[in-house]
């Protein structure tokens, strides 16, 4: 029993194959890699903003209580000068009505608006911290980009390489024998298989016996019945 003379070759044009296409699989997926990542940035980003609008609305919030107390004061003033102006009790005492609701309305809003400072604090503390920690996060990303582009130059100087080690290992194959690989290569890797107890070591299917004895007897490149893959006698 021996191999053909072209299976030694083949299988070194195979594994030399095989290790091409891991790498430009490997450099396929590296896009979307690289788009994971810029997510992964984008929503920190984006939480980091969400972050800083309850801050925004709070500090929204209390310039509108500003507002409505500066429109009350204002109000507050007037009647009390209108109250010393007037000299009728009934108009006094509705006066003083209006400027108790308004004293009291007034005591509302302050009350509200320290909530609210109280809460932009609490908001700022909030915000400081998880900035901190997305931040990091944010480093760590980028971090991982830098790497992500140093690996892409890694694995294309290393397909380049083997792109010409695959080039050289065709020519001791030989012109017939590499159509023959190509053609299965192209639907089924591996290619080339061994015959193991009368089993093809691709489909893992019992071969013929023309085809065991074909392989056993070296004389000739055959092919398993079952996946068409090439396959030589192991023993």
């Amino acid at each position: 029993m021996r191999r053909h003379p072209a299976i030694e070759p083949l299988l070194i044009l195979q594994e030399r194959d095989r290790a091409r296409i891991a790498l430009e699989a490997q450099l396929a997926a590296h896009p979307g890699d690289v788009v994971a990542v810029e997510g992964r940035i984008g929503a920190e980003q984006k939480a980091i903003e969400e972050a800083k609008q309850e801050v925004r609305e709070l500090e929204t919030r209390k310039k509108m209580l500003d507002t409505e107390i500066g429109v009350a004061a204002d109000k507050l003033a007037k009647y009390r000068t209108q109250q010393m102006s007037v000299r009728k009790n009934d108009e006094f005492q509705a006066l003083g009505h209006e400027i108790a609701t308004m004293e009291g309305r007034i005591g509302e809003l302050e009350g509200t608006e320290l909530e609210v400072m109280y809460a932009i604090d609490a908001a700022k503390a909030r915000f400081a911290a998880a900035e901190k920690t997305l931040q990091q996060n944010i480093t760590g990303h980028r971090a991982k980009l830098a790497a992500l582009a140093e690996r892409q130059a890694s694995l294309e100087s290393e397909l380049a390489t083997v792109r010409e080690q695959v080039a050289a290992a065709r020519g001791p194959v030989g012109e017939r024998y590499t159509r023959v690989y190509d053609r299965i290569a192209t639907r089924n890797m591996p290619a080339v298989v061994a015959i193991r107890g009368n089993t093809c070591g691709g489909c893992h299917l019992k071969v013929s016996s023309d085809t065991d004895a074909g392989a056993r007897s070296g004389e000739e490149i055959v092919t398993c019945d079952q996946c068409g893959r090439i396959v030589w006698f192991e023993g």
